[in-house]
């Protein structure tokens, strides 16, 4: 089995910074994308980072400029570094990857964390 881990979330003062982390463990032959997605109460979750394997990134219009996603080596984990905060940006943090497993790499599979919650004070 595969599993996504996220960590870093907390309580930010309006313009403060966080880092959240997501690592991928189990049965994983070899992760192709990473995303970071956000959903506040009421919201749809929404895109707000993807890292390719490749190291392509791209970034919703609203934290473009503010927030970087980025992998380590391995390319196991993932962060994404939140700098310039606003309140608007509170919500769970997810973190997603499509990746090929061990027992079966012909076929491409999706995976989510379980949430981080992000909150920036006024």
């Amino acid at each position: 089995q595969v599993q996504l881990v996220e960590s870093g979330g907390g309580f930010v003062q309006s313009g403060g910074s966080l880092r959240l982390s997501c690592t991928a463990s189990g049965s994983i032959f070899s992760i192709n994308s990473m995303r970071w997605y956000r959903q506040a109460p009421g919201n749809q979750r929404e895109l707000v980072a993807v890292i390719t394997s490749g190291g392509s990134t791209n970034y919703g219009d609203s934290v473009k400029g503010r927030f970087t996603i980025s992998r380590d080596n391995a390319k196991t984990t993932v962060y994404l570094q939140m700098n310039s905060l606003k309140p608007e940006d509170t919500a769970v943090y997810y973190c997603n990857a499509d990746l090929w497993r061990r027992d079966n790499y012909r076929m491409r599979y999706e995976y989510w964390g379980q949430g981080t919650q992000v909150t920036v004070s006024s």
